[in-house]
């Protein structure tokens, strides 16, 4: 099982990604999560290198994770999505890493339409296909006042405004990319964590 939770800030993204791996027993892949462990220099993970013993890493410009971190900081402080070419080049070598097996769920990527077509294209290379890709929809008030009730550094009203206006502009557009495709899955957001995931497994025709 391979999935994609998409949605705005606030909206439930990690929360579902948890319990999918729970459910499914399956590694849970949170750009999110790594990039904040990354910009706090957390040493306790690892780091991403490129060696010619192994013909299936990647050539990382980046010396470690906690480099890409550095870089990616500005961006996340601001509300900014992390540009492109940073955030596709993690995601592929974390995908490589031996944790990480044919079956994942991946929260916080992708989150323009550029990124959702890089991810198919570096899942082909992998002989993967991804299943299916959820969108939590979720109203712009709710997705503010989640926001705003959590406790992380970069949850400050103007930042999280500005990422809610982000993720309008450029990942709304994804959803049409994955319908053309058929494997968009639209779920109502706006209820109890449970009832979400109930209704997560019930379109994906888990008993």
């Amino acid at each position: 099982m391979r999935l994609v939770i998409l949605g705005g800030s606030g909206s439930g993204k990690s929360t579902q990604a948890e319990r999918l791996c729970r459910y499914f027993d399956i590694p849970l892949i949170s750009t999110g999560e790594i990039l904040r462990e990354a910009i706090s220099g957390d040493k306790s993970l690892p780091q991403f290198q490129w060696s010619p013993a192994d013909p299936r890493s990647y050539l990382s410009v980046y010396a470690s994770l906690s480099e890409l971190g550095y870089h990616a900081g500005t961006y996340v402080e601001k509300g900014e999505l992390v540009p492109d070419e940073m955030i596709v080049e993690l995601i592929r070598i974390r995908l490589r890493q031996p944790d990480i097996n044919c079956d994942w769920v991946l929260e916080g990527y992708p989150r323009t339409a550029f990124q959702a077509e890089e991810l198919d294209f570096f899942l082909d290379d992998l002989g993967q296909k991804l299943d299916w890709a959820i969108y939590l929809q979720v109203p712009e008030a709710v997705m503010v006042s989640r926001s705003l009730g959590r406790s992380l550094p970069d949850d400050q009203p103007e930042i999280v405004q500005r990422r809610v206006e982000v993720f309008y502009d450029r990942t709304i557009p994804i959803l049409e990319y994955y319908d053309r495709r058929r494997r968009l899955l639209t779920i109502n957001g706006d209820q109890s964590p449970e009832i979400v995931l109930q209704n997560i497994l019930t379109l994906l025709s888990v008993p």
